[in-house]
């Protein structure tokens, strides 16, 4: 387990704790979201990392623009006092985690040579929906090295219906 992951998981669970308690876990979500790309820029890495900068202008730093949770904002401050600004990404990352064990809906990512239909789609959704007993929430990609079918990732299950894949069975399977 990485280092960062071990000092984000604290700061993420009390980030959940608060987010949950005031009711705001999808803007939590989103906040944290906007935070980790501002803080993941390694030109922001590299301000949030020089010594002269105080807390509030780290704070500012990563602020996500437009009204902001006054308790986003306390949480920020927190992170800055401790130095735990570049951990952003982490935390966000665990927080999500978190929000979908809490919602009960598996995160699943459908990779496809080519773009997917709806139907298709509401079909995946299905079969993983029944797989898993819970919602589902699919996000899409596209890579057409796969040459044609999919790669379905949904946390510690991983199918790969590519024909690149089958290829390459197949490709071991004559050499051995």
């Amino acid at each position: 387990m990485s280092n960062a992951l071990t000092m984000a998981r604290p700061y993420a669970r009390a980030a959940f704790a608060l987010a949950r308690q005031n009711g705001r876990l999808s803007g939590w979500s989103s906040l944290l979201a906007a935070s980790a790309r501002i803080a993941a820029d390694e030109r922001v890495g590299a301000l949030l990392g020089n010594p002269a900068l105080d807390a509030n202008g780290m704070v500012e730093l990563v602020m996500p623009p437009g009204d902001v949770d006054p308790t986003y904002r306390d949480f920020l401050s927190a992170l800055a006092e401790n130095r735990r600004l570049p951990l952003l990404t982490e935390i966000a990352g665990l927080f999500e985690a978190l929000r979908a064990e809490e919602e009960q809906v598996v995160r699943a990512k459908v990779t496809s040579a080519t773009a997917l239909d709806a139907a298709e789609l509401d079909k995946i959704k299905a079969a993983l929906a029944r797989r898993f007993g819970r919602n589902v929430d699919v996000e899409t990609a596209i890579d057409e090295s796969l040459i044609g079918g999919a790669i379905i990732d949904a946390g510690d299950l991983v199918i790969d219906g590519s024909v690149r894949a089958k290829l390459a069975r197949l490709q071991t399977a004559m050499t051995h």
